[in-house]
C-alpha cells in the first residue's frame, strides 16, 4: 500500500467531520463499550491510532470489526469525538484500501439482517437466524438454544411485513444495496 499524502486524521475529518485530535484519551468510551473485553483495542485506542497517523495499524486491526456500533462510546464521550463513527469510517477505509475484508461471520450477519429488512420492512428474527446460519456456515452452533426460545415465544416462524415494503425495496434499489 503506497503512503497517502494526507494523514489518517485528515481523512477521518473529511469523511466524518470529526476531529480525532479532540480526543484526550479519558477512556470513558472504552469503559462503557460492551465489546471491550473481546477486543484487543478499545475505542480510545482506535482514536489514538488515528491521531498518531498509524494508518496501517488502524486499517488492519481486527478489533474494528468487533464494534457493534451501539454508540455507547459516542454517548459517553465528553468531547463529542464520536468514536463509533470514526471506527465505522476506519472500517470503510480498510475495505476501500484492500487491507481487510469484513470477516465472514460479520458479513453474513449484515447480509442476513439487510435481507430481512428488504424483504419484510422489519426484522424477522427466525428468518435472520436461518439466513445467517446458512451464510456463515455455523449451522449447529448454539442450536440447543432454539427450542427454549421457541417455547417462550422469542422466535416466530411467521414473518410480519410492514405495509410499505415496496418503498423499502425501492430504497434498497436506489442505494444499490444488495444483501
Amino acid at each position: 500500500m503506497s503512503a497517502p499524502s494526507r494523514t489518517l486524521a485528515a481523512d477521518i475529518l473529511e469523511a466524518t467531520g470529526i476531529n480525532a485530535a479532540t480526543c484526550y484519551q479519558c477512556g470513558k468510551c472504552s469503559a462503557g463499550c460492551p465489546m471491550a473485553s473481546e477486543s484487543d483495542l478499545r475505542p480510545h485506542n482506535v482514536m489514538r491510532l488515528v491521531v498518531q497517523d498509524r494508518r496501517d495499524a488502524a486499517l488492519a486491526e481486527e478489533s474494528i470489526w468487533l464494534c457493534l456500533t451501539c454508540e455507547t462510546c459516542s454517548a459517553r464521550c465528553p468531547n463529542a469525538c464520536d468514536p463509533a463513527r470514526v471506527i465505522d469510517a476506519v472500517r470503510e477505509m480498510s475495505i476501500a484500501a484492500g487491507v481487510a475484508d469484513m470477516p465472514r461471520n460479520i458479513a453474513a450477519f449484515h447480509r442476513a439482517f439487510l435481507e430481512q429488512i428488504r424483504s419484510n420492512g422489519r426484522l424477522h428474527e427466525m428468518g435472520m437466524v436461518m439466513e445467517y446460519k446458512l451464510r456463515s456456515g455455523d449451522l449447529m452452533k448454539d442450536v440447543t438454544n432454539a427450542p427454549g426460545m421457541l417455547s417462550r415465544g422469542k422466535l416466530s416462524f411467521r414473518a410480519e411485513r410492514i405495509q410499505g415494503v415496496v418503498e423499502i425495496k425501492r430504497i434498497f434499489e436506489k442505494c444499490g444495496v444488495t444483501p
